[in-house]
């Protein structure tokens, strides 16, 4: 059950359009090695009051055939400091897009957040292909 001024903030973030993660060919697809990336400065608008939330976010993966290209991960970073979104729905809109663009062996996105009014959040999901 939604509850409160929430209701409806959030069912469209599944369909958001982001801007395009680019890949580049593996040329070592045949080799399981981890790529790791964290994003220190991330900023995205709290849903509810409209004020900044802070934090990092860390992403962990396999590649397959496509590795991603990191001018064009800054940039969908950037994309977000202007939406209002919860925590929970970065951290799974962005594994989602990850997979869409990539199609990693493995994926972990974590998201590691600013203490805001005594709470500390992390999110993480998981990826493995099968």
């Amino acid at each position: 059950m939604v509850t409160g001024s929430y209701e409806g903030r959030q069912s469209h973030i599944p369909e958001l359009k982001t801007p395009a993660i680019e890949v580049f060919e593996n040329i070592y697809s045949r080799a399981d090695y981890e790529i790791h990336f964290e994003i220190p400065e991330f900023t995205a608008i709290c849903p509810k009051t409209g004020l900044p939330d802070f934090g990092t976010i860390y992403i962990d993966y396999i590649p397959d055939q496509w590795c991603l290209e990191l001018k064009s991960l800054k940039e969908y970073f950037f994309f977000f400091r202007d939406i209002g979104i919860f925590h929970e729905n970065v951290v799974n809109k962005v594994t989602e897009d990850l997979i869409a663009c990539a199609s990693p062996r493995f994926l972990k996105v974590r998201g590691d957040y600013n203490i805001r009014g005594g709470v500390k959040t992390v999110v993480e999901r998981e990826y493995r292909r099968k």
